[in-house]
């Protein structure tokens, strides 16, 4: 795991925290973990690298644009920075 990491709640507690000032937090609360997150909250290309750079931050983790797939919904995030990189 990722050194700001230490289980899938943390994960999942990043994603959703990465997510806020793109939607409400209500919003972001009722997204289900399987909801692509760029049709879900209308994400742009600047809004989701903005959301990657969080993740990225808060997680001590370099993610390069190959990785993006990989962010597509709130779970695939949490497989992606619990997983070892």
């Amino acid at each position: 795991m990722t050194a700001g990491i230490t289980s899938r709640a943390d994960a999942l507690a990043l994603v959703r925290r990465s997510l806020q000032g793109f939607a409400t937090q209500d919003e972001i609360t009722g997204l289900d973990e399987h909801q692509p997150l760029r049709s879900a909250l209308e994400l742009d290309s600047i809004d989701f690298l903005t959301f990657v750079e969080r993740l990225s931050a808060g997680s001590g983790r370099r993610i390069d644009e190959d990785d993006y797939p990989r962010l597509a919904t709130i779970e695939s995030c949490a497989d992606f920075l619990t997983t070892p990189g």
